[in-house]
């Protein structure tokens, strides 16, 4: 078959799934190499050839890099890499950066292409310095490598753009590290597939890393500020301390956005570094986009054009809403100075009365915001198409019924105790709760594994009021 022909890795990832259109478009013959072929986007599955198989096998590369016929791949990219929190992602990204490598020279491969991050000089996070580590091993690989390092990059799909969205829709006054000062040369997904897709005709000569980026260079505090204003929002308020770890703030990442924390550690480890290109050259050897870079309030834009209305808060306002009735329900059915209940028989280990009303604050305000997120999960993830998005869909609704489920319990346990006077049909009342609580967590843990621990003292302790209902039925009988 004749014509240019790529090889795309990572096309079921947010660049890999846009650059392979891209290249359809411009006449390119594509072939993906993908473990699952069913997860491939069905707009364009069907005008590609598909390789089924895993980066990490030699032969399964050798099928992806080797020549058609006499007709070799003109240009492989090379979109693969971890986030993740397995402490081996170094040695991971090592291994199969050189099989590619050599699976590529074996197949007489013309070009590779590998997007990576800007970075500075000096010592970088782990997972940066893997990113760069990975760039001059397939730059020795012997083909013609073109690494391309952009810092973060705009557009609706884009991980570290989803946590700079969410950060600044749903935290309108935060404390945040102080390297939130940090300068940040920003760069459109438009931007970044057009560098892709020529950097693919540099000449066989060329074998380099380059910095892309966009116009503009900002701290990561002024890209949050452009797009609360370029999404009709008000100006956040925002202090920074000094106190503030990457690996802390990667797990508050973790709880406030849709961002994994595991996928967060490297975002936010790459913010601690000021990321601006410190050479152009790749627009001189390739032409800059067309219409010129993008701007980053453009970018934005764009990025947000299509995007759905982002559910948490108004989730927590009708979280909160429902907690705050079960606390007033649950006070005015709760009498401590009772008559029958100060002649009750109580244990020593009892907590004082005052500790109640703190602890049930503090988990009535967890259920609230770990329900708020969990459903907005669901919400984006029923908005899509397919089994996957009807699944979320059916979640959402299982969870909603769990939660009501769970709230009349709570409310409801005062009657049997204080109303009722019979602490035996509070053990059972209680232990019902205690399995709701669980639940809940357990359901809440199936979104995001972190929302379950998060959910996890509140089954605690209703458990133990189960055990202290129990005991004071014990002693009273």
């Amino acid at each position: 078959m004749g014509g240019r022909r790529a090889l795309v890795t990572g096309a079921t990832g947010y660049v890999g799934g846009l650059l392979v259109p891209r290249l359809l478009q411009d006449g390119w013959s594509v072939r993906v190499l993908t473990r699952d072929a069913g997860r491939l986007p069905g707009a364009w599955r069907d005008d590609v050839e598909v390789v089924e198989g895993d980066a990490r096998s030699p032969d399964d590369l050798d099928r992806a890099l080797g020549p058609d016929g006499e007709q070799a791949l003109d240009v492989a990219y090379y979109l693969l890499h971890s986030m993740d929190r397995d402490g081996d992602f170094v040695a991971r990204d090592r291994r199969l950066a050189r099989k590619f490598g050599a699976a590529a020279r074996r197949g007489e491969v013309r070009r590779l292409v590998y997007l990576s991050g800007l970075h500075p000089d000096g010592p970088l996070s782990a997972h940066l310095a893997s990113r760069v580590e990975v760039g001059r091993i397939l730059l020795g690989s012997g083909v013609p490598t073109a690494v391309l390092q952009a810092a973060t990059v705009i557009g609706d799909g884009s991980v570290s753009f989803e946590m700079l969205r969410h950060l600044t829709t749903r935290l309108p006054v935060m404390v945040a590290p102080k390297w939130l000062h940090n300068l940040i040369q920003p760069v459109a997904i438009d931007d970044v597939l057009h560098y892709l897709v020529r950097a693919a005709e540099l000449p066989a000569e060329i074998n380099r890393a380059f910095d892309i980026g966009g116009p503009d260079v900002l701290t990561y505090e002024q890209m949050m500020q452009v797009f609360a204003q370029e999404t009709g929002q008000r100006r956040r308020l925002i202090a920074t301390v000094p106190v503030l770890t990457p690996r802390l703030a990667s797990h508050w990442v973790g709880v406030v956005t849709p961002v994994d924390a595991g996928v967060a550690k490297p975002l936010v480890g790459s913010l601690v570094h000021e990321v601006v290109c410190r050479e152009d050259d790749i627009l001189t050897l390739v032409g800059p986009p067309p219409g010129g870079r993008t701007a980053y309030r453009d970018a934005v834009r764009a990025a947000m054009a299509e995007v759905a209305p982002d559910t948490a808060l108004r989730r927590l306002r009708q979280g909160v809403a429902a907690v705050v009735a079960t606390s007033v329900l649950g006070g005015l059915l709760t009498a401590p100075d009772s008559r029958w209940y100060r002649l009750l028989d109580k244990p020593a280990w009892q907590p004082p009365a005052g500790v109640f009303p703190v602890v049930w604050t503090a988990l009535y305000a967890d259920i609230a915001a770990v329900s708020a997120l969990t459903l907005d999960d669901l919400d984006r993830r029923a908005a899509g198409e397919g089994e996957g998005a009807r699944r979320a869909g059916r979640e959402r609704r299982a969870y909603q019924r769990a939660l009501g489920l769970n709230l009349v319990l709570n409310a409801s346990w005062s009657a049997s105790f204080f109303r009722a006077h019979r602490p035996a049909l509070a053990v059972v009342h209680s232990a019902a709760l205690a399995v709701s609580a669980a639940d809940l967590a357990r359901r809440a843990g199936r979104v995001r594994d972190t929302r379950g621990w998060a959910l996890t003292p509140y089954a605690a302790w209703c458990a133990f009021a189960t055990v202290l209902s129990g005991e004071l039925t014990r002693r009273n009988r």
